[in-house]
């Protein structure tokens, strides 16, 4: 007799209590091998495969796509061959563990997994003797009531298999927004539906329905047309908390100098002249940034607040701002003081494009002592960011712009660009801060200053 297991949301660590189901990657009735992802959650620090524990046949999922669950609530059932194949603790299983996180068995086979057709037993019901449970996944139900309402079927494109979107986040949007993608023509390679396609649509079923509603009074406060509800979660929801904590908690201060980068930048031009991986200006930033944190390991620290102790932390795990589709995060470099430049422009790469495919791990996320935030990206000269709590400082830096500059004696047009400090007050006074931030701008001037550190 099969045995029916049930696998619950493992814990994310981190402190995080709670995840939200954005997709499905098996259904009822599907064979799933031991660690296969079953699922992709979103957290409040990264986007999630979740691999189940045990093999056998998905009899039930538990939460619709959309819907948040608690650590420890049930994802799915499955049943198993034998008994033996089902204890749950033996040693040929994982365990309840995320993948990358010590899952401890390669997946010898791989079930491709088709869309469930329309009339699909629901997320969240179990399969029953008697056959089916009533409903089937949200868009599929969709369409089939608009066909039905139409005395029509549902469209050739259901059944000719999925529709061309790849990112899970614009597949939410849609569903959020109640958008049949069936229905939009992708502008993407190969009629790939993107995020800008799902907006359009918005935008377009807003414009009539703005219009229609347009009348000689004005809006009352209190009604329903006020504004537009946006749920802080998620990501949103934990920069929103973290940010707001800093402010809290932290009586920061910033100060800032313009800096000549001229000489740096051809430093970068020299290197990469060489051959080999290039190197980015953003690197060469953070290797500066790790010789004035061995100068001045103050803004390296973080404080105890219960104990009313200042903590500093023998290694630097640099933390660099990037903004991705899903919103601001975070990445962690680990032992940055520990590499050089290459080594930094390399992990720098490999952590953006995982920040944009939604596919870092806690682990890329959290754990930072301090932040290079680099905001001239986004054509700006300057800023004062708010700390990333609980780190006690962030070096921001601006756009490197030609500039009238006294070069020599000289006017001249130079590589100028904006550097700002913010700090955490408890940590350090004034003079401190100046001295790292002078001895960064000192090495931004002359890269040969920071000769002397290597």
């Amino acid at each position: 007799m099969p045995k029916v297991l049930e696998f619950k949301l493992p814990d994310l660590g981190e402190g995080l209590t709670e995840a939200e189901i954005v997709r499905w990657l098996v259904a009822v009735g599907d064979v799933v091998a031991i660690d296969q992802p079953v699922v992709e959650v979103e957290t409040a620090k990264a986007m999630v495969e979740v691999p189940c524990p045990y093999g056998g046949v998905v009899t039930a999922r538990f939460g619709e796509e959309g819907t948040e669950l608690p650590v420890g609530a049930p994802l799915l059932t499955v049943a198993v061959a034998t008994p033996e194949a089902a204890e749950a603790e033996s040693s040929e299983y994982s365990g309840n563990v995320l993948v990358g996180y010590g899952t401890g068995e390669a997946v010898r086979r791989r079930r491709r997994v088709r869309p469930a057709p329309v009339g699909a037993p629901p997320a969240a019901a179990p399969v029953t003797p008697s056959g089916p449970p009533a409903g089937a996944a949200p868009g599929h139900a969709r369409v089939a009531a608009t066909a039905a309402a139409t005395g029509g079927s549902a469209p050739a494109a259901m059944a000719d298999g999925p529709v061309a979107v790849i990112s899970p986040l614009v597949r939410k949007l849609a569903r959020e927004n109640g958008v049949d993608l069936r229905g939009l023509t992708g502008s993407g390679p190969d009629g790939l539906i993107l995020r800008c396609d799902v907006e359009s649509a918005l935008r377009a079923e807003a414009e009539p329905v703005a219009a229609m509603a347009a009348g000689p009074g004005p809006v009352a406060a209190g009604s329903a047309t006020a504004g537009t509800r946006i749920p802080l979660r998620g990501i949103r929801g934990a920069v929103a908390d973290k940010l707001a904590r800093s402010r809290t908690e932290i009586p920061d201060a910033t100060c800032w100098v313009d800096a000549d980068a001229t000489e740096l930048m051809a430093a970068r031009a020299a290197m990469n002249a060489v051959g080999g991986p290039k190197i980015s200006v953003l690197a060469l930033l953070a290797r500066i940034c790790t010789a004035a944190l061995d100068r001045y390991p103050e803004l390296n620290s973080t404080v105890d607040t219960a104990a009313r102790e200042i903590v500093r932390l023998p290694a630097v795990h640099l933390g660099f701002a990037a903004q991705t589709e899903r919103g601001l995060v975070v990445p962690v470099v680990r032992d940055a003081q520990a590499r050089s430049a290459a080594s930094l422009s390399g992990e720098f790469a490999r952590l953006t494009e995982a920040a944009r495919a939604g596919t870092l791990t806690p682990g890329d996320l959290t754990g930072g002592t301090f932040t290079l935030n680099n905001y001239g990206v986004f054509g700006v000269d300057g800023s004062t960011p708010i700390i990333n709590h609980p780190e006690a400082a962030m070096l921001g830096v601006g756009r490197i712009v030609p500039k009238p500059w006294v070069h020599q004696g000289e006017l001249a047009v130079r590589q100028v660009v904006q550097l700002s400090l913010t700090f955490d007050h408890r940590v350090c006074d004034g003079g401190t801060a100046g001295g790292f931030l002078r001895y960064v701008a000192d090495c931004v001037e002359q890269p040969a200053v920071l000769l002397r550190s290597l």
